[in-house]
């Protein structure tokens, strides 16, 4: 019995706020304010927004009306590619001309943007243009991809298994476009499958490539 009382009294004894019973969890609020709308507190700056993924480069178009070449007829421009590992790019439609600079990359996608007797004037992925003799060109479609690092996928499918990511610069080989198509068959350093259009560059938007 006094040791009942004992307790008692030790616990009377306690402070206040010993006693109070613990506070509960504040309830969950029924929505959340998004983190970008929610107001600024003083003397704290808000955190900076990320920053936004850079635009899909739009995929070149050649429209139904296009110019035809002088020589050959065909349409301008058109896509080539390079039949050498070494094509030298002169400032002008003959030998007599200097060399600008020199392509080094055999298979690598050109545009033909003007004829000129045996003379292509070309132009590069970079925009950068000059003249080269025709007999360095060759009709094989290849493709160069651009961007970001892309996915090359199983099927024409975005969920589709993902057989290799392809680096920008990456040279490739384009198999078949269907006219109008977003996806196109391309095989870059031995894997075969499917690449979106925008995500490479060596196609006009509406063109069909076999």
């Amino acid at each position: 019995m006094r040791l009942l009382l004992l307790c008692i009294g030790t616990l009377l004894s306690l402070p206040a706020a010993a006693q109070r019973p613990l506070p509960l969890p504040p309830a969950w609020p029924e929505t959340v304010p998004p983190a970008r709308s929610a107001p600024s507190q003083p003397g704290r700056q808000a955190a900076p927004l990320p920053p936004s993924p850079p635009p899909e480069p739009p995929v070149p178009v050649r429209t139904a009306d296009a110019p035809r070449g002088t020589v050959t007829g065909l349409p301008l421009p058109r896509y080539v590619s390079l039949g050498s590992n070494r094509v030298n790019v002169r400032t002008g439609p003959g030998t007599q001309h200097p060399v600008e600079w020199t392509f080094q990359r055999s298979g690598w996608p050109v545009e033909v943007v003007r004829e000129f007797g045996i003379w292509r004037r070309v132009r590069d992925h970079d925009g950068a243009e000059g003249w080269v003799q025709q007999s360095f060109l060759s009709g094989r479609r290849s493709l160069v991809v651009r961007g970001d690092t892309r996915p090359l996928h199983r099927r024409a499918d975005d969920d589709a298994p993902v057989i290799a990511r392809l680096a920008p610069g990456v040279q490739g080989r384009i198999r078949r476009c269907d006219a109008g198509a977003t996806w196109c068959e391309v095989e870059v350093r031995g894997n075969r499958g499917w690449l979106r259009r925008s995500w490479f560059w060596g196609s006009y938007q509406d063109e069909e490539v076999k």
